[in-house]
């Protein structure tokens, strides 16, 4: 696939007050510094579409991004540690839930995973939710640069051990590197796959 344009759509607090449009949706989320908006930049080839911030943790909105106007890529709040309140973190809670739940024009979730860590218990449980809520999901490492391709190996190899042991069928797996572009077509071409199975569904 081959990005022409990339633009910024708007930010939503709430599913509800998304766009009013049926273009399929594709969610990306991680937790607070897991590199994801370096990611959304790299997919797109902008290099400042997605804020990317020193203090891990700024999206606290629903960010709906247009591509070739064709679909959505939609950047939702980290989860993790960054420094919130405790009403901060069930309001965050609550906005993901409602969209990654409600949203019709979802069509799969991209959760983000530092590579260089070991299966972290916040992941999982997410990783579980997706599952038993039957929402489409598919994993993304990031930060592969960070390691050499062994060690990156390595560490996917044994994640996939920790999900074997709940899940039958794993969903699909793609290591990344914002840095060097690793994945972007990858990524990209499961997107454009999905597309068409839409358009010709």
């Amino acid at each position: 696939m081959e990005i022409k344009k990339a633009e910024f759509t708007l930010s939503a607090p709430m599913e509800s007050m998304c766009p009013k449009d049926t273009k399929p949706e594709y969610a990306f989320i991680g937790r607070s510094n897991v590199g994801k908006s370096s990611l959304i930049n790299m997919l797109t080839g902008k290099k400042n579409l997605a804020k990317t911030s020193a203090t891990p943790g700024k999206t606290l909105l629903i960010n709906h991004f247009i591509i070739n106007n064709e679909w959505y890529l939609v950047d939702l709040p980290g989860y993790g540690f960054a420094k919130r309140s405790k009403k901060e973190i069930q309001k965050l809670e609550q906005m993901i839930n409602g969209y990654i739940l409600q949203r019709e024009q979802l069509v799969n979730v991209f959760l983000l995973i530092d590579i260089r860590l070991e299966a972290q218990k916040i992941d999982l449980e997410f990783i579980e939710w997706l599952g038993t809520s039957s929402v489409p999901f598919a994993i993304i490492f990031t930060k592969a640069d960070k390691l050499s391709a062994s060690k990156a190996a390595q560490n996917v190899a044994a994640y996939k051990k920790v999900l074997s042991e709940t899940w039958e069928e794993l969903p699909p797996i793609f290591v990344t590197s914002s840095e060097k572009k690793q994945g972007r077509d990858e990524v990209l071409d499961y997107i454009e796959g999905i597309n068409n199975e839409l358009k010709n569904g």
